[in-house]
């Protein structure tokens, strides 16, 4: 997972609104391939050996950007975050949100076990909570969030479209989706930053990560979002 804010790609900083879902027909044959070796969601053991890489510096450093970036849009009562993974977002955005509801959503019961013993451990279990849901079946009324955040599990999503179809339905009206994925081709200037804060093993490690996942490209990422109800 890319640490820096521009080496995560959102789709546009999109604000609920109308407009027509489409098909999604981005996806390459190398893409479609990968998928085939990739679960939506990460099952045990897998679960073990992500908590552990997420408690890494360039994982937290990513963490603390996607919360300081989240809080710009302003205050937020009620936010969600879709492939929550081992929690470790919604601790980060405890800071700059210190009264907000904080829940988090994974495919993998596992995965949700994990992220409550983390929220646990840390002593963050009022007003945060984990439950097991796939992106497209989010088990949330229309309209309850001010905010929908994720993070590196697009790639992952069964549908794209009709995941971020369910974050526009549970969004409020005015309310932010903030999706950061890493994408195939890293652009020179984060390459460069990430080489100097991290180190070159690191670096050579993401980019051997972005051959072994599903990635969407820059352009892929744009187009998905064009074509969803959020704007």
């Amino acid at each position: 997972m890319a640490s820096l804010r521009s080496a995560t790609t959102p789709a546009p900083r999109l604000t609920r609104n109308k407009g027509i879902v489409g098909q999604n027909q981005m996806s390459t044959w190398w893409r479609r391939l990968l998928k085939r070796f990739h679960p939506e969601g990460i099952p045990w053991p897998g679960t073990i050996l992500y908590n552990a890489v997420s408690a890494t510096a360039i994982f937290r450093r990513h963490y603390e950007l996607v919360a300081e970036d989240v809080a710009r849009d302003g205050a937020a009562e009620r936010i969600l975050d879709i492939g929550t993974g081992p929690g470790r977002l919604l601790l980060a955005l405890r800071q700059p949100f210190p009264h907000a509801a904080l829940v988090g959503v994974d495919i993998s019961p596992s995965m949700v076990a994990q992220a409550t013993r983390n929220i646990e451990q840390h002593g963050q279990t009022t007003g945060m909570e984990v439950r097991a849901a796939s992106a497209g079946g989010l088990p949330f009324a229309a309209g309850t969030f001010d905010r929908v955040i994720s993070t590196g599990s697009l790639h992952h999503w069964e549908a794209p479209l009709a995941g971020l179809a369910e974050a526009h339905r549970v969004l409020r009206d005015g309310g932010y989706a903030l999706i950061y994925d890493l994408v195939r081709h890293m652009p020179e200037p984060v390459v460069r930053e990430v080489r100097a804060r991290f180190g070159g093993i690191r670096l050579a490690l993401l980019w051997l990560h972005s051959f072994e996942e599903p990635f969407l490209n820059r352009e892929e990422m744009q187009a998905l979002g064009a074509h969803t109800k959020l704007r």
